[in-house]
């Protein structure tokens, strides 16, 4: 409970602080319909020549495009900053000043930062989601609502797994950031399902950067693909990815040395 009420205090303060810079608003709205434009126009171009790929439909692949929107507004909003801020700190010996409080250093760590206007690429999503759930007849029962919002959630569970493990090898590696900027372009793969690629990189964006579990699970959720198995493996990885990103985050701390050591 009062980890719940941390952070919404820091919710609070994110979108106090957000309305002071409103302009961001408008220019994040700017870069939301450019990223939406540009994937709508290739999605256009693979249609004019296929009526499927890799099984997906027009329709589902639009719905695969909205939650990769939703999914990259919920990293930009609440996983990324959080994260890019950790990683300054850890090499920048600041890391005490969450340390010293009472409450528990990775929680605190995770909830700090927040930016609200990310969230348009959420709005956005939901009603390209909608769009493409209207041309697929809106053949979604409760089961399938319940598949989708679960593995949204799991998948991003995962994330800021994979983005708190690699945030994390800043208490032995100093340059981090070339890493952390690599999954931009591995996540930009999301926009399609991972069907499509060959099994190399299929496993890898299963497995090694689980973009898979926060895009193509939810989405075949929603368009019947998804199965009982897939569902249970996805919160097994789910389980195993934060136990092990718990103990990737205590031994970092104890290789630690902070402005006060």
């Amino acid at each position: 409970m009062q980890g719940f009420k941390l952070a919404f205090n820091y919710l609070r303060i994110g979108i106090m602080n957000e309305f002071q810079y409103r302009a961001n608003l408008y220019i994040q709205i700017l870069q939301t319909f450019i990223a939406l434009a540009t994937g709508l126009i290739g999605l256009n171009l693979v249609f004019n020549q296929v009526n499927e790929l890799g099984g997906w439909g027009k329709a589902d692949l639009l719905a695969v495009m909205g939650v990769f929107t939703i999914t990259g507004g919920i990293i930009r909003s609440a996983i990324q900053p959080n994260m890019e801020r950790l990683m300054d700190e850890i090499r920048e010996g600041t890391l005490d000043y969450i340390l010293t409080k009472p409450a528990d250093a990775q929680l605190l760590a995770s909830v700090r930062e927040y930016r609200l206007w990310q969230n348009t690429d959420v709005i956005i999503g939901t009603i390209v989601l909608i769009v493409a759930m209207s041309q697929l007849g809106w053949r979604v029962d409760f089961w399938s609502s319940l598949g989708f919002t679960s593995t949204l959630v799991m998948g991003a569970i995962m994330v800021y797994c994979f983005w708190l493990v690699i945030t994390s090898a800043a208490f032995w590696f100093v340059r981090v950031h070339e890493i952390a900027n690599l999954f931009e372009g591995l996540y930009a793969a999301g926009r399609w399902p991972v069907d499509i690629y060959p099994n190399w990189l299929r496993y890898g964006l299963t497995f090694l950067v689980p973009v898979a579990f926060a895009v193509t699970v939810p989405a075949s959720a929603l368009t019947g693909r998804l199965s009982l198995q897939s569902w249970l493996g996805a919160l097994a990885l789910t389980a195993v990815l934060a136990t092990i990103t718990r103990v990737i985050w205590r031994l970092g701390l104890r290789n630690y040395s902070g402005a006060s050591a």
